[in-house]
């Protein structure tokens, strides 16, 4: 269990980024970019069965975490964790597939790159989880705790998480006025996705077992 909580180590094992566009963005997408990203919306909560508003984003993305078919597979993966120490590769690729589709269209909605979310191309945004050897890589015992380990984390997030929509929401008016996305702001929005990312990884996609930091910071 204490291995599970560590967070030595250069970097940790998942990665999240976004490029920063260097570039004019379009100021008419981004002054009707929620109504712009409806039918995407549309498309994602039929994957992940329902996505909450902007209003009470987690890390400034919407997720939803299920227990069997549709949205990101979580007692599935620990049940074979457990008892068979086996992580389906169609079960990971399922999850990482959906959650870098789920981070595209949350760096749209909060005004990151004004490129439409694809369904299947990578775009500006590069998520990657190791594909663990369960029985080299990780705890069978620890899955059952992960979530409540993260306690603290879900925590910071919801305050950071609200610092994000504010920030996204200067940033629009910046956008509008000057075309540009200022630099602190994406900065600091790209490291509240990628602290929950990180989470993600940990609790309920259970690809590693390294405690995640408590960093915005790649």
């Amino acid at each position: 269990m204490e291995q599970g909580m560590q967070t030595g180590g250069p970097q940790y094992p998942v990665h999240f980024s976004v490029e920063y566009p260097d570039r004019a963005l379009n100021r008419v997408t981004t002054g009707f970019r929620i109504f712009a990203a409806i039918p995407i919306l549309i498309v994602a909560s039929s994957l992940g069965g329902e996505w909450t508003s902007a209003s009470s984003w987690d890390h400034g993305q919407s997720r939803t975490v299920a227990i069997g078919a549709g949205g990101v597979l979580f007692l599935p993966p620990l049940l074979m964790i457990l008892f068979r120490q086996k992580y389906p590769r169609w079960w990971y690729d399922w999850n990482v597939e959906l959650l870098r589709f789920e981070n595209r269209v949350a760096v749209y909605l909060a005004l990151m790159d004004d490129h439409y979310p694809s369904t299947d191309e990578r775009q500006s945004v590069t998520l990657e989880f190791p594909y663990p050897d369960v029985k080299q890589d990780l705890n069978r015992w620890l899955p059952l705790v992960k979530w409540l380990l993260a306690i603290p984390h879900y925590i910071l997030l919801l305050f950071l998480g609200i610092a994000a929509v504010v920030c996204v929401i200067i940033a629009w008016f910046a956008i509008l006025f000057t075309g540009r996305y200022p630099q602190g702001l994406f900065d600091f929005v790209l490291g509240v996705m990628r602290w929950g990312n990180r989470v993600a990884g940990y609790a309920f996609v259970l690809v590693t077992d390294r405690y995640p930091p408590f960093s915005l910071s790649a």
